[in-house]
């Protein structure tokens, strides 16, 4: 390939070496913003011819021929390959192949520097969408579970240990929460990827009289970018978006390590459909939880895209540098990652079989109530600590006799305490959870209130996303 069959050609005499082009090639991966190339395209030609820079006729040609590349790569009929550079040059060359020498004309007042940032930009608004569209649908199956199994008691945990009884319900609405904090956080990262910089040149902004607020407009930007030098080299709003991606992953990686547990013969709070799991080459008995797994093994993924991201900025001068390259593959994969994880976990999760008899037997057990017994005591008049050495004892002597605390003869209970009375033996984990009944707790009318908030946040974040 020779160096003319680049946009940035002519001072080059030499033809470039055909492995230094693989590899300062960005063609192969950012191709996936020829969209976006071309809708920003559109918008600077549009603007140019309104500002008298071109005729209205060179500009309805280069809308024509801009429109007829995006069909062409739409159907597949043309692929854009290391035929070209990037895809700022195979929009440009193919262009000129489709509307002669006024192709050229199109660069008029644009640079690739704050062309790729705005590429870059409306790429990150589209799919910090997707992934709140995403994580909206996961909770709405966590609400759905939680209204169909709204009294199944279940145990909860510390350290994973049996601690207290609470509602499967509750326990699900937990995830519906670090979900909500994640759709917020976007939400938030979007308001700072929606600034505009095309205008800003290479570096220090163009000579012509161009109407940069008409392409804001254009493309719905919120906002134009201040500083010409800043916006060619900003990628802080790309890390924000990949901290809040890591910590989506975060999330599901969590709620995939317990329904690993919760799906194993130990627990067996919950079987995943056939569609989610897998078997093994070798135990016809086995029955994998695959899907929940690689969910779990794909967050270091994302991870790494971005540490990555953060090692390539932070020694760079400004302003645009060719690490600078390096901002997109990672991300773009860790955005397909966390966009197939939110799919397939909330199709794993719809389709779960909740197993509410053994949550049950198992939340009564471990000594589950024995905060309750010590609030019971508390309630008959007795300080918390002296009620808590009192249960302590207690729990020792059933480990020692078997059973639990409720299962000893009031005769028994009266010798650790003369408060025990009849009323003792209410205290089971339905009593326990219903005592609960505080904001934010596991009674199951404050889940019932969370339910309904829950619809209420979801509906607001479909609304977001639909305004723009």
């Amino acid at each position: 390939m020779t160096q003319q069959g680049k946009l940035w050609g002519g001072r080059f005499e030499k033809e470039a070496d055909a492995e230094a082009h693989a590899f300062g090639a960005s063609i192969l991966f950012d191709r996936r913003l020829y969209r976006e190339d071309i809708a920003g395209s559109i918008a600077h030609a549009t603007m140019l011819a309104r500002q008298g820079i071109l005729r209205e006729g060179e500009a309805a040609t280069l809308v024509k021929g801009l429109r007829q590349i995006q069909a062409e790569v739409d159907s597949g009929q043309v692929v854009p390959d290391l035929r070209w550079e990037d895809v700022h040059s195979f929009v440009e060359s193919r262009l000129r192949e489709t509307v002669g020498d006024v192709a050229g004309k199109l660069h008029t007042a644009r640079s690739r520097n704050d062309q790729v940032a705005l590429d870059v930009r409306l790429f990150a608004r589209a799919s910090i969408k997707e992934v709140v569209s995403r994580a909206a649908r996961l909770q709405r199956t966590l609400l759905e579970m939680a209204e169909a199994n709204l009294g199944v008691v279940m145990p909860g945990y510390t350290h994973m240990q049996r601690a207290q009884p609470v509602l499967f319900s509750h326990h699900l609405l937990a995830y519906f929460e670090m979900l909500q904090r994640d759709a917020e956080r976007l939400q938030d990262c979007y308001r700072r990827a929606n600034v505009m910089p095309l205008g800003s040149g290479a570096l220090a902004g163009v000579t012509y009289p161009i109407d940069r607020e008409y392409v804001r407009e254009q493309l719905g930007f919120g906002s134009l970018s201040r500083n010409s030098m800043d916006a060619v080299c900003d990628r802080d709003f790309l890390v924000e978006q990949l901290a809040a991606l890591s910590l989506i992953m975060v999330h599901l990686s969590r709620f995939a390590e317990e329904i690993i547990l919760w799906s194993t013969e130990e627990f067996g709070f919950l079987e995943l459909d056939d569609s989610y799991s897998t078997g093994s080459s070798i135990m016809p008995q086995k029955k994998n939880p695959d899907t929940a797994e690689l969910i779990r093994g794909k967050t270091g993924r994302v991870y790494g895209a971005l540490f990555a991201l953060l090692t390539t900025l932070k020694g760079l001068p400004l302003t645009y540098n060719k690490d600078l390259q390096e901002d997109k593959e990672q991300y773009f994969d860790a955005v397909d990652t966390v966009s197939s994880c939110l799919k397939l976990f909330e199709r794993m999760l719809a389709t779960a079989t909740v197993r509410s008899d053994q949550m049950r037997e198992m939340a009564g057990g471990g000594f589950s109530t024995a905060t309750d017994v010590a609030d019971y005591l508390v309630r008959k008049g007795l300080a918390f600590r002296q009620a808590h050495e009192v249960v302590g004892r207690l729990v020792r002597h059933c480990m020692e006799v078997g059973g639990d605390i409720i299962d000893l003869p009031l005769a028994d209970l009266k010798g650790f305490s003369p408060l025990f009375e009849e009323d003792i033996y209410g205290v089971d984990v339905d009593a326990s959870v219903r005592a609960r009944d505080v904001p934010g707790g596991t009674a199951p009318n404050r889940v019932r209130e969370a339910i309904a908030e829950g619809v209420r946040l979801v509906a607001a974040t479909e609304a977001w996303r639909i305004s723009f």
